[in-house]
C-alpha cells in the first residue's frame, strides 16, 4: 500500500535551499561540475530526487511538495528580469531577437518531424511521437498537461503519463546539457584573453576583509558599509514585492483578453516599464538595479531547486524502448542544432555561446532552465546583458505562441 507524505509550502522550500546548498558544495568540490557548468540547484536537485525515487521504490512512499512559494520565487526572478529590460539595450539586440525567433522555429518543427518519423519507422502510433515532440520538449510540463486531454480524445491511451514523463526527462536534460555546450563553445571557439574563469573558491563579496579590518578605523568603515549594502537590498527587495503585487494585477488583465500569458508575464512587463520611465526620468542611480538583479538571481536559484527535488523520476520508468529512442534523439538534434547552426547564426561570440546554454534549457525544459544555465556560465565567466534580455521575452511571448501554432499544424496534418 503506497503511503502519501505530504510538505507544506515551508518545508518544500527548505528542502529547495538545503539541495541548493548541497549543490553549491558539490559544484565547490566535483571539478567536472565546475566545468561544465552545471547549475548549483541541479546538481543538488538530483541528488534529492534520487532519495525521492529510493522512498518510493524500496518503501512505497511518495513525496509531495506544495509548490506555492515555488511559484512566488519564480515570479520575484522575471520581476527581476524584467527590471533589466532596458528599451536602448533592447533595439541593439533586436537582430539577434529575431534570428533567435528564427532558430525558435526550426527548433521546434525538427522536435515534431525527428519523433514521427521514428515513430513511423518503428511502427508505434504518431500521437507518441506528438506527445515526444515540441509540446513536451519546448513546451515542457504546462503545455504537456495541456495537451494531453487533446491526444487522449484523438486515441493515444494514457497521453498524459507519456507527455509528462516525457517533459520531466527533457526538463532534467535541458539542465545538464547548456552549461557543457556553453564551455566547450568557449574554450574551442572564441580567445581566451577576457574569460578566463573566475576562482570558485573566493567570494567577491569577502574578498580584501582581512586587511580592511585590522584597524578600529577599519571596522567602523566596514560596519558602515555593511549597513549601506543592506539598506540597498531592502529597497531592492521593497521595490521587486511592490511589482511583484502590481504585476498580479497586469496579469488579470491579460487574462480578460482570452490569451493565454505566463502567470510571470504581468510582473515582467510591468517591471520593464518602470525600468524604462526612471531611464527616461533619469532615476536608475536610485534604483539598486545590481542589487535587483541578485535579489532575483536567489530566487531563481530556490525556484529551481524546488523544482528539482520534487522531479518524479520513476515516472520515467514506464517509458517504452521507442519513446526512449525518441527522446534520446531529441536531445541530440537539440545539441547539433544549438552548437552548430544557433551559435554560428548568433555571431558566433560570447554572447552567442551563453545563449545556446539558454537554448538548451528552454528547447528542452523551461525557461527558468535556459536563465539558470546562462547564469551558470555567466558565473564562471562574466555577465552578459543581451542573453538575459532576449530569453525571457522568448520565453513569456513566442515560445507557447510558435509552439502551439506548429503543434495544432502537425495534429491536423495526423488526424486528416
Amino acid at each position: 500500500m503506497k503511503s502519501v507524505l505530504e510538505l507544506d509550502m515551508l518545508q518544500t522550500a527548505g528542502l529547495g535551499a538545503l539541495a541548493l546548498v548541497l549543490g553549491m558544495c558539490l559544484t565547490r568540490r566535483v571539478k567536472w561540475l565546475q566545468r561544465f557548468c552545471i547549475p548549483s540547484p541541479v546538481s543538488g536537485g538530483i541528488v534529492f530526487s534520487v532519495v525521492s525515487l529510493m522512498l518510493y521504490k524500496l518503501w512505497n512512499v511518495e513525496l509531495v511538495f506544495d509548490g506555492t512559494l515555488k511559484d512566488v520565487f519564480m515570479l520575484v526572478f522575471f520581476t527581476s528580469v524584467g527590471f533589466q529590460s532596458n528599451l536602448k539595450v533592447l533595439r541593439r539586440g533586436g537582430s539577434t531577437l529575431l534570428l533567435m525567433l528564427g532558430v525558435l522555429a526550426f527548433i521546434i518543427v525538427v522536435q515534431n518531424v525527428l519523433p514521427l518519423g521514428i515513430a513511423w519507422i518503428m511502427g508505434v502510433n504518431p500521437l507518441v511521437g506528438m506527445a515526444a515532440g515540441s509540446i513536451s520538449m519546448a513546451g515542457g510540463h504546462g503545455t504537456a498537461g495541456g495537451f494531453s486531454a487533446v491526444l487522449e480524445g484523438m486515441g493515444l491511451s494514457g497521453a498524459g503519463t507519456i507527455a509528462m514523463a516525457a517533459a520531466t526527462f527533457g526538463l532534467i536534460m535541458g539542465s545538464v546539457t547548456g552549461g557543457p555546450l556553453a564551455e566547450r563553445l568557449i574554450r574551442t571557439k572564441l580567445t581566451a584573453e577576457h574569460l578566463e574563469p573566475k576562482d570558485y573558491e573566493v567570494d567577491p563579496a569577502m574578498a580584501g576583509l582581512e586587511s580592511d579590518e585590522a584597524s578600529p578605523a577599519g571596522r567602523a568603515k566596514h560596519i558602515s558599509s555593511n549597513e549601506q549594502e543592506f539598506q540597498q537590498y531592502a529597497k531592492a527587495t521593497y521595490a521587486l514585492l511592490i511589482v511583484v503585487a502590481a504585476g498580479s494585477l497586469m496579469s488579470w488583465l491579460l487574462q480578460q483578453t482570452g490569451v493565454t500569458f505566463p502567470t510571470y508575464f504581468g510582473a515582467l512587463i510591468v517591471a520593464a516599464i518602470v525600468r524604462n520611465v526612471a531611464e527616461a526620468c533619469k532615476l536608475t542611480p536610485k534604483m539598486e538595479l545590481d542589487k535587483i538583479v541578485s535579489v532575483g538571481n536567489i530566487c531563481l536559484s530556490v525556484f529551481l531547486g524546488m523544482a528539482m527535488v520534487s522531479l518524479k523520476l520513476w515516472e520515467l520508468e514506464s517509458l517504452a524502448l521507442p519513446l526512449v529512442v525518441m527522446l534520446v534523439a531529441q536531445v541530440v538534434a537539440m545539441a547539433l542544432i544549438a552548437y552548430f547552426v544557433a551559435f554560428n547564426i548568433l555571431g558566433r561570440d560570447y554572447d552567442a555561446a551563453v545563449l545556446v546554454a539558454g537554448i538548451c534549457g528552454f528547447g528542452l525544459g523551461a525557461t527558468p532552465n535556459a536563465m539558470a544555465n546562462m547564469s551558470a556560465v555567466c558565473y564562471k565567466y562574466h555577465y552578459s546583458v543581451k542573453p538575459f534580455l532576449i530569453v525571457p521575452i522568448i520565453g513569456a511571448m513566442f515560445v507557447d505562441l510558435i509552439n502551439t501554432g506548429f503543434i495544432t499544424m502537425f495534429l491536423n496534418w495526423i488526424g486528416a
